[in-house]
């Protein structure tokens, strides 16, 4: 089953890009549903490599979901940036998200497409993905409002003014 959402983000493209390289920015999307953990020896960088990593993930931060492999590769051509996660877990096999970042004038335009399959049970992964991901998308627009200063787009999370 596929996930497509997307959405235009107040910000330069070029820092659009360079936030989408950082660890950082999915943690700080993701939460409160997700977080994750490094797992399996994993060392979380700064800044992402192309190379896999193990992650716990727990949901809303306190029910345990499994281990999930993230396996990162950047592409990059004239028209746009996309970072790839082509990962796996023992629930499910494929997890192919795509997030794609190309200009819109002085903003910017982020897509997330995700194909998944995890087998009886992918409908409900499917329902969480669509959510997850409008979830990231507002949290990244409200980062770019902050100048992508992430305390200060924390303040505005918790519903307190900067």
């Amino acid at each position: 089953m596929r996930v497509q959402l997307e959405t235009v983000l107040p910000c330069k493209f070029d820092k659009a890009i360079a936030e989408v390289k950082t660890t950082g920015l999915l943690m700080h999307t993701a939460h409160p549903f997700v977080s994750f953990a490094p797992a399996n020896g994993t060392i979380i960088p700064t800044n992402w490599e192309e190379k896999t990593y193990w992650f716990r993930l727990k949901l809303f931060g306190v029910v345990p979901f499994g281990k999930q492999a993230v396996r990162i590769t950047f592409h990059e051509d004239d028209e746009a940036f996309k970072i790839r996660d082509n990962g796996y877990s023992r629930l499910i096999r494929r997890w192919d998200h795509w997030i794609t970042i190309q200009k819109s004038g002085s903003n910017t335009l982020y897509r997330d497409t995700l194909d998944l399959d995890a087998g009886f049970i992918t409908l409900f992964v499917w329902l969480f993905a669509r959510f997850f991901y409008a979830h990231r998308q507002r949290r990244w627009i409200r980062l770019a409002h902050a100048g992508f200063e992430y305390e200060n787009a924390k303040l505005r999370d918790s519903g307190r003014t900067i």
